[in-house]
């Protein structure tokens, strides 16, 4: 990840009029992978307990255009845990831990069908995916689950993804869905994040405590006087608020996604934010893929080396991927997904990337042709030992 600048520290509320000169707010229809976050306040009723399906259907309406024009969407959506409680017909209020975990394991049954069928009614499949901290950050863990949203991606089905809050404990966990968001968002390669609240987006100041509070349509930096900006959280069914939605967008622009905070509690919001209604859009100068090579390159502590032969550093440098066929030798005690060196056979460093196999496994396959893997090792594995995505070369 890039090295977070230096901000300042003051807390002067930004000027919306001056911010909105310099930038130019960019416009829904060019960005190719999203994820769009969905709250709980939203999506359930407070009084009722339950699930507010006109505003579901007009939501999935908006994801299912995106989806029609091949745009690959993700939903991180809260919930589960508003609607197990009702029918367990659990207090309102706070909930201790295991009535939480209890409410989670009722709900996320009936939140995964609404969605289901949601998104079936529309011709999309769409698949479940509960996450918890360790999922996002631990290297094994990580790399399992961006897979499985690439791979689902790939497929067209459309992943909704939740806190799992049947088994993380408050040590191992988000406690919020913002920051899962933008973790999701980063692990997908994502070009944006739409994180749907009940406000319009980041005001000058509260605009419940200050008449005078403009919204600020723009943010090109998260900076301390940014950060200071931000209040409380929004509501009861909601364990997030703007703070939480800063620390998104910082974790999300650093990553290379762009990030907006919009209005969710109109119907189509998606489709408002298209049409250019007012919200906050949150910049970044990179892009997922320069801003994970930058991580990769500058960041990351190698755990080995793999030399390889003159034929694939060749292969390289023209953009390809680093096959088994063309490794002669591994060096160190690394697991999969951790960071190797790529040296030419002269011992000068090429680059930097992800392996895809452990040590034992790297020297197994070294020199062999992709296709006899699963031969060698006796399960079928990843055809490049690095693939170009997760590789920094020297120079680039």
């Amino acid at each position: 990840m890039k090295r977070r600048a230096k901000s300042s520290t003051g807390s002067a509320s930004p000027d919306p009029e001056r911010v909105s000169q310099v930038a130019e707010i960019p416009e829904l229809r060019q960005f190719n992978r999203i994820v769009v976050k969905v709250g709980s306040s939203l999506l359930v009723d407070r009084a009722a307990g339950a699930l507010k399906q006109a505003w579901l259907d007009a939501l999935v309406e908006d994801i299912a255009q995106l989806h029609g024009r091949g745009a690959d969407v993700l939903v991180v959506s809260s919930g589960a845990i508003a609607l197990g409680r009702t029918l367990l017909g659990l207090p309102k209020g706070a909930l201790k831990l295991e009535d939480s975990q209890a409410a989670a394991a009722v709900g996320q049954i009936s939140l995964a069908r609404a969605w289901s069928h949601a998104l079936h009614a529309r011709g999309i499949v769409a698949g479940q995916v509960l996450l918890t901290l360790n999922d996002t950050e631990e290297r094994r863990r990580y790399l399992n689950a961006r897979e499985t949203l690439a791979r689902l991606s790939a497929m067209r089905a459309i992943p909704v993804i939740n806190e799992n809050d049947t088994v993380a404990t408050s040590e191992i966990r988000y406690g919020d869905n913002d920051r899962l968001a933008a973790r999701v968002a980063t692990m997908a390669s994502a070009d944006l994040l739409v994180l749907l609240s009940d406000i319009e987006g980041l005001y000058s100041a509260p605009p419940k405590d200050d008449a005078n509070a403009r919204l600020i349509p723009v943010v090109e930096r998260v900076t301390g006087a940014i950060e200071a900006i931000a209040g409380g959280a929004a509501s009861e069914h909601s364990r997030g608020g703007m703070r939480t939605k800063i620390e998104a967008a910082r974790i999300a622009t650093q990553a290379g996604t762009h990030m907006v905070i919009a209005d969710g509690r109109v119907l189509h919001p998606l489709a408002r934010v298209a049409a250019k209604a007012p919200c906050t859009w949150f910049l970044t100068p990179s892009t997922p893929m320069q801003a994970r090579k930058v991580w990769i390159g500058g960041t990351l502590e190698t755990k080995g080396v793999v030399t390889v032969d003159a034929g694939a550093a060749r292969a390289l440098k023209s953009g390809k991927s680093l096959l088994p066929a063309g490794v002669v030798r591994v060096e160190g005690v690394f697991s999969r997904g951790d960071c190797v060196a790529i040296r030419d056979e002269h011992g000068s460093e090429v680059g930097r990337g992800l392996i895809a196999y452990d040590a034992l496994h790297a020297e197994r396959i070294r020199g062999r042709n992709s296709r006899d893997i699963a031969a060698l090792l006796g399960t079928p594995g990843r055809a490049e030992m690095i693939h170009r995505d997760d590789m920094a070369l020297d120079g680039a």
